[in-house]
């Protein structure tokens, strides 16, 4: 509870003073003077801007946070990073010198020159094919038609022997197409092994998936790094990467606060090492209450772009559950609270007290709204009221507040 420190109210009676000398003259005279009564410190209920926050703690993890490795086995031939450097999204993060992927290419090479000789030769052999079927096409075509047209002057088996080899000729050529097919297939399974190949051999250049801060350094020049793409070798990671322009800020939210929440809330994010306050912002929650903990898992968006922020720092993060900007407030200590019953002593006009209910809406550590039962300008009793009742009549004299800016009742 957070401590107010309220300034003293001027409690004594003058009638009293006056008594304590004058003689029984004195005496008499004050006895037959009307009572002014007590007084009593006094404030005017006006009109404020309230927030209803929670503040809770917690402490700053990266954005993102990875392990990178290889995806292929391989020596460290090429570092240029270490602990504290900052890369760029595709800035080089290690080189691997992988010699049976480079063997595998240039195997590769030598398939896919190979197999295009074999497409350019079945290329040859069909145009040479072809050629041949023409002539004997055209030589059946003539020795046909002249048949036709002089019977008898040609032997129908030198006629049959011609159609025979124009009929040879041109299976001939569905044979050579076939060739040429299966020499053109054999060509592009080279030139996808050397995709696939080539693909593996990038590998071996490791870049950063984002931009951020190496925070580990786990492998040196020559290291030899296995590939993480199975489970039967412990694969080392090269570095640790995070993310550090942006940071993600988890707060366990209780249950009682969760329908209070609500994505792109502002939050106000201190750090104490830091004797800072920085932006924040709900970007995301879990959208569920935890049995264990019966809190909802909220995450906060604080950035970074000065990068003086650190994973792992604490933090106080206060988020703003109610605002009124405009509310009739009066100070929690003017409260009397019996029960369920809650009001304030009100001095009216004829400096009468008068005991009025009061509804309350939102409350801070030191001001609460008051919904019905009081009016602006009204004057209302914040001193000690523990010799005062209603129908009473007192002297008001109003008195300023003050208070600590210490701690919060929200806080978890």
């Amino acid at each position: 509870m957070r401590a107010f420190l309220y300034a003293s109210s001027i409690g004594a009676l003058a009638f009293m003073l006056s008594s304590c000398g004058g003689g029984e003259k004195a005496h008499a005279d004050n006895a037959a003077a009307p009572v002014e009564g007590v007084s009593v410190g006094v404030v005017e209920v006006g009109r404020m801007p309230l927030d209803r926050t929670l503040r809770l703690s917690s402490e700053l993890v990266p954005f993102q946070q990875i392990d990178i490795y290889a995806k292929e086995s391989g020596f460290i031939k090429e570092l240029p990073v270490d602990y504290g450097s900052r890369v760029k999204k595709g800035d080089l993060i290690a080189t691997l010198e992988i010699p049976e992927l480079e063997a595998q290419l240039k195997q590769d090479d030598a398939a896919i020159k190979n197999a295009a000789n074999m497409v350019t030769h079945a290329e040859k052999q069909l145009d040479r094919v072809v050629a041949q079927h023409q002539v004997a096409h055209l030589e059946y075509t003539r020795l046909s038609t002249v048949a036709k047209q002089r019977p008898g002057l040609v032997a129908q088996q030198e006629v049959d022997d011609k159609q025979g080899l124009d009929l040879a000729s041109e299976a001939q050529i569905e044979v050579t197409k076939a060739t040429l097919e299966s020499a053109q297939s054999e060509l592009q399974q080279a030139q996808a092994r050397r995709v696939h190949d080539q693909t593996l051999f990038d590998y071996s250049k490791i870049t950063a998936p984002f931009a951020g801060v190496v925070t580990q350094r786990y492998a040196n020049f020559g290291t030899l790094v296995q590939a993480a793409t199975g489970s039967a070798v412990q694969a080392l990671p090269i570095v640790q990467l995070s993310e550090d322009d942006k940071y993600r800020l988890v707060i366990p939210v209780p249950e009682s606060y969760v329908h209070f929440i609500r994505i792109g809330d502002l939050v106000s994010v201190s750090v104490p090492s830091l004797n800072r306050t920085f932006p924040g912002r709900v970007s995301r929650t879990s959208v569920d209450v935890k049995e264990d903990t019966r809190t909802m898992h909220t995450e906060v968006d604080v950035l970074n772009p000065d990068h003086v922020l650190y994973p792992g720092l604490y933090v106080d993060a206060t988020l703003t559950l109610e605002r009124k900007s405009d509310a009739v407030a009066i100070p929690l200590q003017a409260l009397n609270r019996s029960g369920d019953r809650t009001s304030v002593f009100v001095v009216n006009s004829s400096n009468i007290i008068e005991s009025r209910p009061v509804t309350l809406g939102v409350q801070t550590a030191d001001h609460v709204e008051v919904t019905s039962g009081l009016h602006e300008g009204e004057k209302i009793v914040v001193s000690d009221r523990s010799g005062l009742k209603a129908g009473q009549t007192v002297r008001p004299q109003a008195i300023e507040l003050m208070q600590y800016q210490g701690g919060d009742d929200s806080k978890q």
